[in-house]
């Protein structure tokens, strides 16, 4: 099984350290950040595909064609700054069957990281207190995702997408709307997949999102105590 890495952003939330390294590679216990994504996948991903941008020869050139135990391919977006959803339809033509979608700041726990991938269609999701800063999850009365609002001022609930979307190549025949930030949002993808595929949301025990310096020491106190 595959999993689509979304790594080609410029980490603008991450300056100044993004100013000479990207993202992925900013070091979390002296680690790059990407180690800490591809650690815990389950054993049943076998072939990461990471979609590059900003700075992504350098990642490419860490992660090289087998990356702690698994094949590596890439894609380069052409426009970093087009959004995620972009971003994915550049794996359109790697990516088969059933994959996982991760993006590149996000560390995630294994144990529902190995239950979201058993799933047809699913998504991990976490609580959160601040919802409204976050893509907001709606779901259906079975507990499936019916849509992802994002940073809505009156969050309809507390539930917020984190990333990890388990889907088929059959999402790259959607195509949604720019958003009004000049963006194509993944997650406005995925609520357009979710009226025909019903999407499972596993709620994540283990989430920990890295996306401005400040995230770095609180990150380190989970992944690396003393």
């Amino acid at each position: 099984m595959q999993c689509v890495i979304l790594a080609a952003g410029e980490g603008t939330r991450m300056r100044p350290l993004t100013e000479t390294m990207p993202k992925p590679l900013v070091p979390v216990c002296g680690v790059p950040l990407i180690e800490h994504i591809v650690w815990p996948l389950p054993e049943v991903i076998d072939e990461l595909i990471i979609v590059i941008g900003y700075k992504g020869e350098m990642i490419r050139e860490y992660c090289g064609t087998e990356f702690l135990g698994r094949k590596v391919s890439y894609v380069e977006q052409a426009n970093p700054k087009a959004g995620t959803a972009d971003a994915l339809m550049y794996a359109r033509d790697i990516a088969k069957g059933k994959f996982l979608v991760l993006y590149a700041d996000d560390i995630h726990g294994a144990d529902a990281l190995a239950e979201v991938v058993e799933k047809d269609a699913g998504m991990l999701a976490a609580r959160s207190a601040t919802p409204e800063k976050f893509g907001v999850l709606v779901l259906n009365d079975d507990g499936t995702l019916r849509e992802i609002v994002e940073k809505p001022l009156v969050p309809p609930s507390n539930y917020v997408n984190i990333g990890g979307f388990v889907v088929t190549e059959e999402i790259f025949a959607i195509h949604t709307a720019l958003s009004s930030s000049g963006e194509y949002y993944l997650t406005d993808t995925v609520t357009e997949y979710a009226k025909t595929h019903p999407v499972t949301v596993v709620e994540q025990a283990v989430w920990i999102p890295v996306g401005c310096p400040e995230d770095i020491p609180k990150a380190e106190q989970i992944v690396c105590p003393r």
